[in-house]
């Protein structure tokens, strides 16, 4: 089993040095000065296994520090409650959530496809001795973390080196019950394809976890101790069950499917892909429009497409208008709330623009451009000429300005009028400066997204991501957006700055896609 394991860690190893230099070449700058021989190159292929090396290691630890410090720790402020408490509490919901939606023994990757599918390896062993990894890396990533955490919420020393083993043995658990059901139905679970009751009990969970600590109700460590050792009954019966399961191969057939590991990477993906898209389209045979050109092109688009462009923009109104009304309501009944709102209004605009960023449906919609537009039209030559190409994406900025500027127009009236009824400002510039702020903000993700989408057009012809550089800046938007988060900031400076930066922003993007735009759009290999 362990020369089993070696052979499979290096495969897998092989495979994302490979892809750690294929994302090298598609850097700016840096793909013009590495050769084409780059995957032969000796000194490179050590460089991209000490990368390696250094990403197996934050695997293993810093995912688990980020999973510890924000989806808990981070929420103590939240809650007024018993600390030690609180900590096991979300700690216990998220773990069980945990167990159910990321099993490692059935998630569809492409390692497990190489091994299993493509070169033929023993699919038990493959998979004992890759669980039993997982598991040792489960265990050691977690518990320093929630040692140190722990002991920071004042939880004893021996419940905080437990509770790792807690996570292990949950996870055992539930896929020595996925291997019993597969027994009995002949149907195996992908972790990539959960089902809707699957999602509502994750749904219920996490409500669990942080709806009930808002009534001051938490699981306290007795409660855990009981939890833990009913798990680590059930744990040990697991791990019999998962030693004595013969029918890996079986399970691995059902699973690592073409389709399920290269989700969108072939036509039959594609084609589901499209035929789900296709669903919310409208076919009006009798649309009528006076436009002309790339306008009536984008104008018999966005009919088409209405469904998809604009659900979720009539979602968020509607939420927006009834957080509205019952602040409207409890600023009227409570003073002491009409006060804190007051407060939050004239300091914390730094944190929507996180908001803004969360609202904001650049990806969705530009993703719909490709998918059932530019996935087909960027195969014929005339559509790639500059006059089409920015002719379409004037077109296709209004829409999306115009769609963000909704739910943005009505945040932005929100704030300021409930800053007005909690109490004022002694600056009335500030009520303006809320207003602008949030709609400068919803046009600049606009204009980011799509000026994004038109300079760095990630997708190929079978809507596989392969832009490095797209990825990288999505994460480092995120990054930005949450930074910003816990910042307090006066709201009068605050709003004139990120106003300013984000007309700048937005005039130097629109002059690079309109200067570069017509030889980035276009179709990658």
């Amino acid at each position: 089993m362990l020369k089993t394991f070696l052979i499979s860690y290096k495969l897998k190893n092989a495979y994302r040095v490979n892809s750690i230099i294929y994302s090298l070449k598609q850097l700016p700058i840096i793909k013009k000065i590495l050769p084409v021989s780059l995957y032969q190159n000796k000194a490179l292929k050590i460089i991209g296994n000490i990368i390696s090396i250094i990403i197996e290691i934050l695997t293993i630890f810093l995912g688990k520090f980020l999973y510890i410090f924000f989806c808990i720790v981070a929420m103590f402020p939240v809650f007024k409650i018993n600390t030690p408490n609180l900590f096991i509490h979300i700690f216990l919901f998220l773990t069980i959530i945990g167990a159910i939606m990321n099993t490692y023994m059935f998630n569809p990757t492409k390692d497990k496809y190489y091994a299993m599918i493509i070169m033929k390896m023993d699919a038990k062993k493959y998979t004992l001795s890759n669980y039993l990894y997982s598991m040792l890396k489960t265990l050691i990533g977690f518990m320093p973390f929630t040692i140190i955490f722990g002991l920071m919420s004042k939880l004893p020393l021996w419940i905080t080196i437990i509770m790792p083993v807690f996570v292990v043995m949950a996870k055992i658990s539930y896929s020595a019950y996925t291997l019993i059901y597969f027994q009995k139905h002949k149907k195996a679970k992908s972790e990539n394809n959960l089902n809707k009751i699957t999602w509502l009990i994750v749904g219920i969970l996490l409500l669990l976890a942080y709806g009930l600590p808002y009534i001051n109700i938490t699981i306290n460590p007795i409660i855990f101790i009981i939890c833990f050792i009913i798990t680590l009954i059930l744990g040990i019966y697991g791990i019999k069950i998962i030693k004595n399961f013969s029918k890996y191969r079986q399970i691995y057939k059902q699973i690592l499917t073409y389709e399920n590991v290269y989700v969108t990477e072939n036509n039959k993906s594609t084609k589901k892909i499209k035929e789900n898209a296709e669903k919310h389209i409208k076919l009006d045979k009798n649309f009528i429009s006076n436009k002309k050109g790339f306008a009536y092109f984008h104008e018999l688009f966005v009919k088409r497409h209405a469904q998809i462009l604009t659900a979720a923009v009539k979602k968020q109104a509607i939420v927006i208008i009834i957080i509205f009304f019952l602040s409207i309501i409890f600023i009227s009944k409570n003073k002491e709330f009409a006060g804190t709102i007051n407060g939050l209004l004239l300091i914390y605009l730094p944190y929507f623009l996180f908001i803004m960023y969360m609202l904001n449906r650049g990806t969705t919609i530009t993703e719909a451009m490709f998918m059932n537009c530019d996935h087909s039209m960027l195969t014929y030559r005339i559509y790639r000429t500059p006059k089409v190409i920015l002719g379409l994406f004037k077109q296709r900025l209004k829409t999306l300005i115009t769609l963000n500027l909704i739910p943005a127009t009505l945040i932005g009236f929100t704030l300021s009028f409930l800053l007005y009824i909690s109490g004022g400002t002694n600056e009335p510039l500030n009520y303006i400066i809320l207003f602008i702020s949030i709609i400068s903000m919803s046009i600049f993700f606009s204009v980011h997204y799509l000026v994004m989408y038109y300079l760095l057009q990630p997708y190929n012809a079978n809507t596989e991501m392969k832009s490095s550089t797209y990825s990288l800046v999505q994460g480092l938007t995120y990054f930005v957006c949450y930074f910003f988060i816990d910042k307090k900031l006066s709201t009068f400076y605050f709003g004139l700055a990120i106003t300013f930066f984000c007309i700048t922003y937005s005039i130097i993007s629109l002059y690079l896609a309109y200067k570069k735009a017509p030889k980035t759009f276009k179709l990658r290999v």
